[in-house]
C-alpha cells in the first residue's frame, strides 16, 4: 500500500520533472530563463522567462490528461500567482518597462508540451 508521504513525494517529483521539460521546451522556442520556483507573498511562479521585451511568468501543470491540466489553474491559484508576480516585479525594477504576461505550459504523458501564451490575466492591483 502506498503511504501519503510516498504519494506526496511522487507528486513533487512529477512536478519537478514537468518544470524541467517545460523550461527546455521554452528554451527551444527562444526564451531565456530568469528564475525557477520563485516563491513570495504566499504564491509561487514555476518559471520566469524572457524573450525580446516580454517577460512570461509561467505556470506549469502536469496531469494524466491534458483536460485535467487545463482545469487546474483555479481563481485562487491565479490570485496567489499574481501576488508573487507583483512581488517579483517590485524586486526587479529593470523589468518595469517590459511587457508582462501569464503563460502556462501543460504536460501530459505521451503528448508534446502545450504552451498557452497569455493563459490568464495577471491581477496587478
Amino acid at each position: 500500500m502506498t503511504s501519503a508521504l510516498e504519494r506526496r513525494r511522487a507528486t513533487f517529483l512529477r512536478g519537478h520533472r514537468a518544470e524541467w521539460i517545460a523550461l527546455l521546451f521554452l528554451m527551444m522556442k527562444g526564451y531565456r530563463p530568469l528564475a525557477r520556483r520563485y516563491a513570495a507573498s504566499g504564491g509561487e511562479i514555476d518559471l520566469i522567462v524572457m524573450r525580446g521585451d516580454t517577460i512570461a511568468f509561467v505556470e506549469v501543470k502536469a496531469r494524466g490528461l491534458m483536460d485535467d491540466a487545463l482545469a487546474a489553474i483555479t481563481a485562487r491559484k491565479r490570485q496567489r500567482f499574481s501576488r508573487a508576480v507583483r512581488t517579483w516585479l517590485s524586486r526587479n525594477v529593470w523589468a518595469q518597462g517590459k511587457t508582462w504576461r501569464a503563460d502556462a505550459v501543460f504536460i501530459a504523458p505521451k503528448r508534446w508540451p502545450q504552451h498557452i501564451v497569455s493563459a490568464f490575466e495577471l491581477e496587478m492591483s
